[in-house]
């Protein structure tokens, strides 16, 4: 029976120390803090992996280093499963637990422990495939990750600089790699052949689509999107903007999704590239998420966010699914969070099934593969559209009994090709938007006027134990700290269409609050005064309360 390599992993971990007074988890996104801290959980992540593949006789496990949206200091890292999927929930403990042993002695003893509770034949083969963003912090990174894949023996493949979703794409391509299952050639150049064959399939009888302007937030974005403009040539004409992966502290910086969907405002970098009538969208850090916006004839500032795309997106699906007689073979769902807008969700309600589920994309794909065909966005844009093995079988299999019937079955199965259905991928998604925006012959008014937002504010508060804030209801109420959730509901009844929660983050130590109501000004005076509840609830030094907290 083969045993862990001790000698190696001792000689290797020595290097890589954990720092004493740190205390790592891996949450909704892995592992995520200061970059300059990572060093000891990378290594231990390197071994981590390996040990997962072995678990899973030898297919090859996915590993990230990125922090997504967060500033450029900060780094995380994260494991994906086979079929590109997130880790499997129970190993999330098992990285928690590995990355927080104190001494070397303690980490190869927690190791044993894990390769006997989760019975790990040591014999099998261990293959992993990792990439990073642009972060100033990835190389020093990967370089512990390497040391852990040396110590246990991986066989690894280096996918260099590249995007969260491609990673997540060429794992599970890797993995069903000359199978009847596969996903499509596991290389970048083979993702993006095949996102840009769907999307000129789909697009091939329909007029032009006006110029669009990407915003990169200065991430590793930016290097995929000038790979995509240079495969869709003249199908569709994309400007980019926010470049720069070199520029000291730019990634993220006042541009990207996030600004975007939290600011509610143009980057300030496009002031000079939008004209009245434009459409625009901007990735994250890492292009996992998209938010589009246009400006009107009076060139006013107009967002659409995940909410909106979810709306679009499903409604054309459900639309194609009946033009193509699967009416009643194919069930469309929609998935979605608390963050949703109140308005999107009355608006779907009338549609299609909607489910809501707490925060985290692994809640929101679990939710979303128990249908047909499963949509799920998140408001901050990350999302995708998954379609189930049947699903894919019945339209292979269909017979279409008019031309109408035949044409929308084709896009249907062009659009199973052309969505990124591992995971949230701003660059899949933007093309799927593209396509029902140049099918529905819809401007950003058009596709705005779907449905009228409920004016909305989201504020983090800064606390010393986010853990003390625990939920319940799909993150829709609080049950810590105790009577918290009953002074939230007599404020938010106070306001006319008011809602509001609280929860905890799952990447810093902050607390988020939503809040939406009839008009703007209460929208905003209701996130404030809950805010302000919520600070002084978390023993928030009163000195230091910030000013707009009511």
């Amino acid at each position: 029976m083969a045993s862990l390599p001790v000698e190696s992993l001792t000689a290797l971990a020595n290097r890589h120390p954990k720092p004493t007074d740190i205390t790592f988890q891996y949450g909704t996104a892995g592992f995520r803090t200061l970059g300059s801290v990572l060093d000891s959980v990378l290594f231990r992540v390197g071994v981590l992996a390996g040990l997962r593949s072995k678990k899973l006789d030898g297919r090859t496990i996915g590993v990230m280093i990125t922090a997504s949206h967060n500033p450029e200091e900060d780094n995380g890292v994260k494991l994906v499963d086979p079929r590109g999927e997130m880790l499997e929930a129970s190993w999330e403990g098992h990285a928690t637990s590995l990355s927080n042993a104190a001494t070397t002695a303690d980490f190869i003893s927690a190791l044993e422990t894990l390769v006997q509770a989760t019975k790990i034949d040591l014999s099998k083969p261990a293959r992993v495939v990792y990439a990073r963003d642009t972060r100033p912090s990835g190389p020093t990174l990967v370089s512990a990750l390497e040391d852990g894949f040396t110590a246990i023996g991986a066989e690894t493949r280096n996918a260099g600089v590249t995007t969260t979703p491609i990673l997540h794409y060429l794992v599970r391509s890797i993995n069903t790699l000359g199978t009847e299952d596969s996903y499509g050639p596991d290389s970048e150049e083979g993702y993006f052949a095949k996102l840009s064959t769907a999307y000129k399939k789909l697009v091939s009888s329909r007029a032009p689509s006006p110029p669009l302007l990407i915003d990169c937030a200065n991430g590793v974005g930016a290097l995929a999107a000038v790979k995509l403009v240079d495969v869709l040539g003249e199908t569709l004409k994309i400007t980019l903007v926010n470049d720069s992966t070199t520029t000291a502290g730019a990634l993220n910086k006042n541009c990207g999704a996030d600004f975007v969907k939290t600011s509610q405002k143009l980057p300030p970098s496009l002031f000079e590239h939008l004209r009245a009538g434009d459409r625009a969208c901007s990735l994250d850090g890492d292009a996992d998420r998209l938010i589009y916006y246009y400006l009107d004839e009076r060139s006013q500032f107009h967002l659409l966010d995940g909410d909106k795309i979810a709306a679009l997106t499903a409604a054309f699906i459900v639309e194609l699914v009946k033009l193509a007689g699967l009416e009643s073979d194919i069930k469309v769902g929609i998935v979605q969070t608390a963050y949703a807008n109140g308005a999107s969700t009355k608006y779907l309600q009338d549609r299609l099934p909607v489910k809501c589920v707490p925060t985290g994309v692994k809640h929101l794909h679990h939710a979303a593969e128990q249908y047909d065909v499963g949509v799920y966005f998140e408001a901050n844009g990350h999302g995708t559209v998954l379609f189930s093995n049947n699903t894919l079988k019945t339209l292979k299999a269909h017979q279409p009994q008019s031309p109408a019937q035949s044409s929308a079955l084709e896009h249907l199965i062009s659009l199973t090709e052309l969505i990124n259905q591992t995971v949230g991928d701003a660059l899949s998604d933007m093309l799927l938007v593209e396509v029902v925006l140049a099918h529905k012959a819809y401007t950003g008014v058009e596709w705005d006027s779907l449905y009228a937002d409920l004016p909305n504010r989201l504020v983090k508060v800064v606390v010393g134990d986010r853990n003390a804030f625990r939920t319940t209801d799909a993150e829709r109420r609080l049950v810590s700290p105790a009577g918290l959730q009953e002074k939230i509901e007599e404020l938010v009844n106070r306001y006319q269409g008011g809602r509001s929660f609280v929860r905890p983050s799952g990447t810093e130590d902050v607390v988020r609050v939503y809040a939406e109501a009839a008009i703007r000004s209460q929208a905003d005076e209701l996130a404030f005064r809950v805010a302000g509840l919520v600070y002084d609830e978390a023993g928030g030094d009163p000195a230091k309360r910030p000013k707009e907290f009511l």
